[in-house]
């Protein structure tokens, strides 16, 4: 409950900065993707895009880029907790196997990796 009341005491301000700064830069500004053109094309004629349209696309793409290189990064990771999974998962099965040829009765658990690693 708290969380979320932070959580919308922050994002409520930041909306409407941002919508404020949406409003204060709506001039129109040509976007070149060429970074050889003489200067002087920077002024020719083309198609007119408010700047703050501009400044939110490169910040979403940064966003985008941000996470892709964080779900990258994580990668090997991901693929060590799978093997530590499957190894917990094959070592429970064996065990209840063991368990069964000794003649004992224990009821199923349910192995998790987080029960055997300790996550940070």
């Amino acid at each position: 409950m708290l969380r979320r009341i932070v959580g919308w005491i922050v994002l409520i301000p930041l909306s409407v900065a941002l919508i404020v700064f949406a409003l204060a830069n709506r001039q129109l500004t040509v976007v070149n993707f060429n970074p050889l053109a003489s200067p002087d094309t920077a002024g020719a004629p083309g198609i007119g895009v408010p700047l703050f349209l501009v400044i939110f696309t490169v910040l979403l793409v940064g966003v985008l880029l941000g996470g892709v290189a964080g779900w990258f990064a994580q990668a090997e990771v991901r693929r060590e907790r799978r093997l530590l999974r499957r190894e917990a998962e094959r070592l429970g099965r064996e065990l209840d196997q063991l368990n069964r040829a000794a003649g004992k009765r224990r009821t199923p658990t349910t192995l998790d990796i987080d029960d055997l690693v300790d996550t940070p």
